[in-house]
């Protein structure tokens, strides 16, 4: 399962069984994710939880970062069990809309940042899937 945190939502993705390919699951609002990912977790078996790394283009983190990674530690307390891993998202959302764009989604719904979050999710998982296989 992996995440594209944001302040105001987050974006989530998860791996068919055989880890193969990711797909966007859905975007919640960050202040409701806890509770999304313990309903979660009552019907789906999650092996990791992947955030995408908040960097600044220099290697520094954003601001966005310290909320990201208290949120990984208080999940981390709550579920020791599932292994927390970190994915660089610094060119997620253009990576995102530009898939969008390719698949032909409209504009009018590429302005959908929801959709763009789930979007950012689904890379970041990816990329962490064919970094770990390696």
């Amino acid at each position: 399962m992996a995440f594209d945190f944001g302040l105001k939502r987050t974006g989530i993705a998860v791996t068919d069984p055989m880890q193969i390919i990711s797909t966007g699951l859905k975007t919640v609002e960050t202040k409701k994710l806890l509770a999304f990912i313990d309903q979660y977790l009552k019907t789906e078996e999650v092996e990791a939880f992947v955030f995408g790394l908040s960097l600044q283009l220099d290697g520094s983190e954003n601001s966005v970062q310290a909320k990201t990674k208290k949120f990984a530690e208080n999940l981390n307390k709550k579920y020791p069990q599932i292994n927390i891993f970190w994915e660089d998202e610094r060119y997620t959302s253009k990576e995102a809309m530009q898939t969008l764009i390719l698949s032909g989604v409209p504009k009018m719904k590429r302005r959908n940042k929801a959709l763009l979050d789930e979007v950012s999710a689904t890379l970041i998982l990816q990329t962490f899937m064919e970094t770990y296989k390696k």
